[in-house]
């Protein structure tokens, strides 16, 4: 299925055009290099038109975050993960489709919030509080089929489902970072395999299930 990436500049109203084109430009390059100038010539809007729908640029850098989580949310709700019939099914599954959509150029398929909150977080609380609200309401839509997983396998111990869902995204951010240091998608898509690992050991998946899923 499609993932948000690049869209054509001129759909949409001028805010949406701007904030698409903000999404683009800040995972391409960051949110210090991406200048209100460039994003008004993208999206072909005035700088008056900018400066109507966002006060500064870190007001921008807020509300590109927000339009990010709406987005995705939307883009993973409709995703196949959630069709499996048993809870560690969905969220193995969902592994698997976050590596999937792992293909083309970098920049479009790292995490805005991800790429902004490491430049940002000390510089600009907004905006680090944005990101944030983004990552952990994400991990969050993992914890039910996770908790539902652990009920079902009896499994207890010193972490919780909602431990383990932020896990996820820390592995899944972190492969994006290795991806960019390397230069190279594959390396992402293996931190999500290892990710796959850890979570079968962790619900003592035998090896039989290990080799049926």
């Amino acid at each position: 299925m499609p993932r948000p990436t690049k869209r054509n500049p001129e759909r949409g109203d001028a805010r949406t055009r701007l904030l698409e084109a903000a999404r683009d430009a800040i995972r391409e390059k960051g949110f210090a290099a991406t200048s209100v100038d460039e994003l008004c010539l993208v999206a072909g809007v005035t700088k008056g038109s900018f400066f109507h729908h966002f006060k500064s640029k870190e007001a921008l850098g807020v509300a590109a975050a927000q339009h990010w989580a709406e987005t995705t949310a939307a883009f993973f709700a409709a995703a196949p993960y959630h069709a499996a019939e048993e809870p560690l099914e969905r969220v193995l599954a969902y592994v698997a489709f976050r590596k999937s959509i792992i293909t083309g150029e970098l920049a479009e398929v790292t995490c805005l919030v991800g790429t902004m909150v490491q430049e940002v977080f000390a510089t600009s609380p907004a905006i680090r509080d944005a990101c944030g609200e983004s990552i952990f309401g994400h991990a969050a839509t993992l914890e039910a089929d996770i908790g539902a997983a652990m009920q079902d396998r009896g499994i207890s111990g010193d972490w919780t489902a909602e431990s383990l869902a932020r896990h996820t995204q820390t592995v899944i951010q972190g492969a994006f970072v290795l991806a960019k240091a390397g230069n190279d998608p594959a390396l992402a898509r293996e931190s999500l395999d290892h990710l796959d690992r850890y979570i079968r050991l962790l619900f003592g998946c035998s090896n039989q299930e290990k080799r049926s899923r």
